[in-house]
C-alpha cells in the first residue's frame, strides 16, 4: 500500500468512526424522544450504545490527532501520558455508566422501582471526559516533529535556579 492510501484508508476509518459514534450518542441520549426507549428512564441498553459511541469518538479523535502529528514526530513521555489519560478517562467512563450493572452505583428511590443513572454516575462520567479531553490536548501539544516538547519551559526553570 502507497503513503497515499494509508492516509487515505486512515481518513475514511476516522469519519466513519466519528459519524457512528455521534450516531450512537445522539440516538442513546434521546431515545425518549424518538420512540425507542425499551424501559422506563435512561436503561442500561442505553448506556452501553452511549458509551460504545464514546469509545468511538475517542478513538477517531486520537487517530485525526495522530495524523496531525506528523509521521516523523518523535514519542515523548507527554504523549504517552496523553494516550494513557484518554484511556483511563474511558475506563472511568465505563466503570461510572455501568455502575448499576457491577452493583456499586444503585440508587432506587422509594417511587422508582428500578436502578437510575445517578449524580455521581453523571459526575464521573463527565470526569472521565475531562481526562479524555485533557489527555487529548496532551497528545496534541507534545512533539510536533520537534525535538524539543511544549512543556520545556518546565525544565528550563529548574535549570536556571
Amino acid at each position: 500500500m502507497s503513503r497515499e492510501q494509508t492516509v487515505r484508508v486512515r481518513h475514511i476509518t476516522i469519519y466513519v468512526l466519528f459519524g457512528l459514534g455521534l450516531t450512537l450518542s445522539v440516538l442513546s441520549l434521546l431515545a425518549d424522544y424518538i420512540g425507542l426507549d425499551l424501559t422506563p428512564g435512561f436503561g442500561i441498553l442505553q448506556m452501553v450504545v452511549l458509551l460504545i459511541g464514546m469509545t468511538c469518538i475517542t478513538v477517531a479523535l486520537y487517530g485525526y490527532v495522530y495524523g496531525l502529528r506528523g509521521t516523523n514526530a518523535p514519542r515523548s513521555l507527554q504523549a504517552d501520558i496523553g494516550v494513557r489519560l484518554g484511556a483511563t478517562g474511558l475506563v472511568l467512563a465505563y466503570v461510572a455508566g455501568l455502575a448499576d450493572l457491577i452493583g456499586i452505583g444503585t440508587h432506587i428511590q422509594p417511587d422508582f422501582e428500578r436502578p437510575f443513572v445517578g449524580p455521581l454516575q453523571l459526575g464521573g462520567m463527565g470526569l472521565g471526559v475531562l481526562c479524555i479531553i485533557v489527555g487529548l490536548y496532551l497528545y496534541y501539544s507534545s512533539r510536533n516533529g520537534e525535538h524539543d516538547s511544549s512543556l520545556d519551559f518546565i525544565t528550563k526553570q529548574e535549570e536556571e535556579t
